[in-house]
């Protein structure tokens, strides 16, 4: 049996069903595991770069959407991470324009420098997501 719940009715309709636990690294299911130290191997992806330095322009940022995370660098050499979902409606915010992070549903705007809407509907800042620099790679903390 794989990692899959089996269902099935039983006399009297009633619903009966099996579900087998997640986890183990037998059959090379995805995932992490633990290296001889007992040491997690995969968290998260915390240890990937989410992008490089070079791909935030100075005073813009970037779309990251596969991260749903937007990463800005208001001045030289600061960089900021913000959540891409709109505080307004929910809507992903999906370009940096003139040092605006812009929601193309009802026309918010947010700081590059804090998140906060320069421009409503939108009344409370973007949520903040914690990043770290490490040389160039910009990763999640």
């Amino acid at each position: 049996m794989t990692r899959r719940s089996v269902f099935g009715v039983a006399s009297g309709g009633a619903v009966v069903g099996v579900v087998t636990a997640c986890g183990g690294t037998e059959g090379g299911g995805g995932g992490g595991g633990y290296d001889e130290q007992g040491q997690d191997t995969d968290q998260d992806g915390l240890d990937a770069p989410i992008a490089t330095t070079d791909e935030i322009p100075v005073g813009e940022g970037a779309i990251l959407s596969e991260h749903e995370v937007v990463v800005t660098q208001p001045e030289e050499g600061t960089f900021r991470a913000f959540s891409t979902a709109c505080t307004h409606e929910g809507c992903p915010v999906d370009q940096v324009v003139d040092g605006q992070i812009q929601c193309p549903c009802h026309g918010s705007r947010f700081s590059i420098e804090d998140g906060s809407p320069t421009e409503g509907p939108a009344r409370t800042p973007l949520e903040e997501v914690r990043i770290r620099v490490d040389g160039d790679s910009i990763l999640l903390a």
